[in-house]
């Protein structure tokens, strides 16, 4: 049995790797064909009458560990300077505005339809409007380089928010002069955290000559991140500035401190690192679509009570995109396509208290909002691909 087992996984892996080196080719975000395969392998299971252990619980914990590596597998292709600070203003904003806006528009239609507090319709809409990294970094491989940056700027930035916003709504139970103290207080602390963390894990990787040395540093951050989780603690932002120091060292060289990490030679370190980064990031995030597909029932996708809902969403999802995306002047084609939803929708999902929980925001809608986001997003790219094919024809 374990033998068919470890046959059947690296099997699927293999098929994920597939879709993954086709999706620039075939503009079919990767995510829709895993979620298809997660449930034709559950399908199969369920003919051949294989015995089914609980997976349920292992999705929030693959799904938070691949947002760690996700997040800094993003952080680690972002190279700034001071010409690109006007740049990266203008994704935070465009990641954090149309977060909130979105947030409170989806939660007063909820508070309007669904007999619920404010406070509890917030929660549940915040996970709609956070666009997720896992989706739109590996899908932005297709666009050009300015807009590739963009993408993976606005979307980890998303993702921060998002998660911080989402703890703040979720873990207060009265908002006031206090809580936004508190709040103060904990984002000045991850920073002193990230700045200490990040020095002695770069002097590490510098310094240490075992041949194994990064995949201790990989389990230090994720072990950094849960411990600041337990204390609510917006760990994800020590995961980005990790990855930007690294990236970024060297413009930091004229500085004497940083002298001693040896720019040059800590480069080719920081390539390594950055590609097994990448390639766990591959493994753990197909690994957490396939399991979720796998999970899924036909009812929940096929749920006629909310597809009116999960359309609704998706259409003011990309409104509000639009309108944003004209304010900042910024181009609408392809951009306007590149806001999925995925991971971090369905981890924020499953982390509303289920005393917070509300009957209009139920899995089907997540499921119906994601596969809808995603069409949208592959339709866009194919058209945006013909128009430039188009346009390179003499």
């Amino acid at each position: 049995m374990s033998t068919g087992i470890i046959i059947a996984l690296c099997i699927l892996v293999l098929i994920a790797y597939l879709f993954d080196i086709t999706a620039s080719k075939t503009r079919i975000p990767a995510v829709i064909l895993l979620l298809l395969l997660g449930y034709a392998v559950k399908v199969v299971a369920l003919t051949l009458d294989l015995p089914l252990p609980p997976l349920d619980p292992i999705l929030p914990v693959l799904g938070t560990i691949g947002l760690i590596l996700i997040v800094l597998e993003g952080a680690l292709e972002l190279q700034l300077d001071r010409t690109k600070f006007p740049f990266i203003r203008k994704s935070m904003l465009l990641a954090l505005l149309p977060m909130l806006g979105l947030s409170f528009t989806i939660a007063g239609a909820f508070y309007y339809f669904d007999e619920c507090s404010f406070k509890d319709a917030l929660s549940s809409a915040i996970p709609f409007a956070v666009i997720s990294s896992a989706i739109a970094i590996p899908s932005a491989r297709t666009l050009d380089k300015e807009n590739r940056s963009f993408v993976t700027y606005e979307s980890s930035f998303s993702d921060i928010f998002g998660v911080i916003l989402f703890n703040f709504v979720t873990e207060n139970d009265h908002i006031g002069t206090g809580t936004w103290g508190q709040f103060i207080w904990q984002i000045l602390l991850i920073l002193v955290i990230s700045f200490v963390a990040t020095l002695l894990l770069a002097l590490f990787m510098n310094n240490i000559r075992h041949h194994i040395k990064f995949a201790p540093i990989i389990v230090i951050i994720i072990l950094i991140y849960f411990v600041s989780k337990v204390y609510h603690l917006p760990a994800l932002i020590f995961i980005l500035l990790f990855g930007l120091f690294l990236e970024n060292i060297d413009e930091l060289q004229d500085y004497k401190f940083f002298k001693k990490f040896h720019p040059e030679r800590f480069s080719t370190e920081v390539h390594k690192f950055k590609e097994l980064t990448g390639e766990f990031a591959f493994l753990v995030r197909a690994s957490f679509f396939i399991l979720f597909g796998f999970l899924l029932e036909r009812s929940e996708i096929l749920n006629h009570a909310t597809i009116a809902w999960a359309i609704g969403i998706t259409a003011t999802i990309f409104l509000f995109r639009g309108i944003f995306l004209k304010l900042f002047r910024l181009p609408l084609k392809p951009l306007v396509f590149m806001a999925p939803r995925g991971l971090i929708t369905i981890l924020l999902f499953l982390s509303i208290p289920a005393s917070k929980q509300i009957a209009i925001a139920n899995k089907s809608l997540v499921i119906q909002v994601i596969i809808l986001c995603a069409l949208v997003m592959m339709i866009g790219l194919m058209k945006n691909s013909n128009n430039e094919t188009e346009h390179q024809t003499p």
